[in-house]
């Protein structure tokens, strides 16, 4: 049998550890409240001269009056987004009524539209609240946004621990982005 290879070029920063990526190139011309700089979620949600071409590179597939959906840039599979308020705040009991409220409308839109575009079977919705709970960003509150297929969870994270992304994030974002724009009548 011929060995194979996968090639995952947008893992390096994360297996590497450096993390030091695009967005924090651009300069932001107005952040929203609260924001902190070195906070990629912060980064994702303030405003920028060229929304368009900086929504690409934080990989921002659509944006509301409370929250900002965006792909997870490691992702665990396919389609997987990240839901946050526009604000930095760390817990539940920070958000406002219309935060909660714009995050699960956020969330219910997302799962109808990956379903539609990407053939998603299933979700995994999940929000880690503190480091001990596994958040990568305990002071930004985010909701993960997992796709699932019949089949999905294979031998690789197993045998290999390696997960197979079928779609790179560009491809992704095109789609999601396209299907958001045309959900909000943009």
């Amino acid at each position: 049998m011929d060995e194979q290879r996968i090639w995952a070029p947008w893992r390096i920063g994360y297996v590497a550890g450096d993390e030091s990526l695009k967005e924090q190139t651009l300069v932001p011309q107005r952040w929203s409240p609260g924001a902190e700089e070195d906070c990629f979620l912060c980064r994702a949600a303030a405003e920028y001269a060229d929304p368009t071409g900086a929504d690409r590179l934080n990989l921002v597939v659509a944006r509301g009056e409370q929250t900002v959906t965006l792909l997870n840039r490691y992702p665990y599979t396919n389609g997987h987004l990240l839901v946050a308020p526009l604000r930095h705040v760390g817990q539940l009991h920070e958000l406002t009524s219309e935060e909660h409220l714009a995050a699960m409308k956020a969330l219910s839109t997302f799962t109808e539209l990956i379903s539609a575009h990407l053939s998603a079977a299933g979700f995994n919705i999940g929000l880690n609240l503190g480091r001990v709970a596994g958040a990568g960003v305990p002071g930004h509150l985010h909701w993960h946004l997992v796709p699932r297929w019949s089949g999905d969870n294979n031998f690789m994270p197993t045998v290999a621990g390696t997960r197979v992304i079928p779609q790179s994030l560009d491809a992704v974002w095109e789609v999601l982005r396209n299907a958001s724009e045309g959900e909000n009548g943009s």
